[in-house]
């Protein structure tokens, strides 16, 4: 029987099942699924808790099914925790699981929980054998990552929970927006960061300007600084800031992707200034929030469409660089790629309108 995570705390109530299989790619909501399961098994009594990791071809599955029909003499119930970290149990463990489904609908007693854990599977692995014989069997939970435009109510739910909400109308909505950019693909990076605004601010209504400084100090600060110094025009400490972030060791694929979504960001913005939007809508267009719309808006106006194609073309060649293609026009090592980019970008917003561009791909 397949449910929905937000499911399993009535099913539990309702009272537990033999068995319970989750599977999927959200490594939050398995882990809070998997910790549901496991307090309502404590609570039932089922006090002894025995771990199967399942690694290899050469797994020995006739301890599972024995340690299942093993009484304890320490515990009347036991929990048997399933493990299969890499979502395929091989020929022998495909057998074995559907001998043990068969032996939980059929033979084991009720004093054993079993609880079976796997990661996304494919089209393939979803019909096979095994895990309909696990689905079955119990109950199925599939945690999947959330869709962008489900993280705004996600994180209001997630704000009830500690007391905590964004103010009405809105500013309301445009700060749950905001939250959900930054953490979008990440829950553990958002449970972080709802846990932080916990203990920075007390219960009660959270203001954007709360919820913005709050997550740009978990975020990666350096890089967000650096992007405020490239639109800002300030050239001597853009480049020192980047002299710094290549010497602290950070990642070029992360500076890099934090400054290709402000190009994103601005050619869409510009796309809509073309097509005859108003500065503001076409900021809010391009989804730019907070500290960094009144950067953008300040950029914005001073870009041409040549301007913004270059940039943009410049960022896909630096991406390449740094996984290793190269482009011979450009240096071809990475951070002298992305410095040559940061300073197109320096040149567009340092020039106040009154020069072009003229650090092209070809230059």
């Amino acid at each position: 029987m397949q449910i929905r995570p937000e499911q399993l705390e009535t099913a539990l109530a309702r009272g537990l099942r033999s068995l319970y299989t989750i599977h999927g790619d959200e490594p939050l909501l398995a882990q809070e699924a998997g910790d549901a399961i496991r307090a309502a098994a404590r609570a039932a009594g089922y006090t002894e808790r025995q771990v199967f990791t399942v690694s290899g071809a050469h797994f020995d599955w006739s301890g599972v099914l024995g340690a299942a029909q093993a009484m304890s003499l320490f515990a009347e119930r036991q929990l048997i925790e399933i493990r299969i970290p890499g979502g395929k149990p091989g020929k022998d463990g495909s057998e074995a699981l559907q001998r043990y489904c068969d032996a939980v609908c059929t033979r084991l007693p009720d004093e054993v929980l079993t609880l079976v854990t796997l990661p996304k599977l494919d089209f393939q692995q979803s019909k096979a054998a095994w895990f309909l014989a696990l689905d079955s069997a119990g109950v199925t939970l599939k945690v999947e990552t959330l869709a962008r435009h489900a993280l705004p109510g996600w994180l209001a739910q997630r704000l009830a929970r500690q007391n905590q909400r964004v103010v009405e109308g809105e500013e309301g909505q445009r700060t749950l927006a905001f939250f959900a950019d930054r953490i979008e693909g990440n829950l553990l990076a958002a449970h972080q960061e709802l846990q932080k605004l916990a203990l920075l601010h007390p219960a009660g209504e959270l203001r954007f300007e709360q919820v913005e400084a709050a997550v740009l100090n978990v975020a990666r600060y350096d890089v967000s600084k650096l992007a405020e110094a490239i639109w800002t025009g300030q050239t001597t400490r853009a480049l020192r800031m980047l002299d710094g972030l290549q010497a602290e060791g950070e990642a070029v694929v992360m500076v890099h992707w934090t400054l290709a979504e402000d190009i994103r960001a601005l050619v869409r913005a510009h796309a809509a200034l073309e097509a005859g939007k108003p500065l503001p809508l076409a900021l809010k267009d391009a989804r730019v929030w907070g500290a960094k719309e009144k950067l953008l808006e300040r950029v914005l106006p001073l870009l041409s469409g040549h301007q913004a194609a270059c940039l943009l073309d410049a960022a896909s060649v630096v991406d390449g660089i740094a996984k290793g293609l190269k482009h011979p026009d450009w240096p071809h090592e990475p951070w002298q790629a992305l410095r040559r980019w940061v300073l197109m970008m320096l040149q567009v917003s340092a020039s106040q309108g009154r020069t072009r561009l003229r650090l092209a791909l070809h230059a």
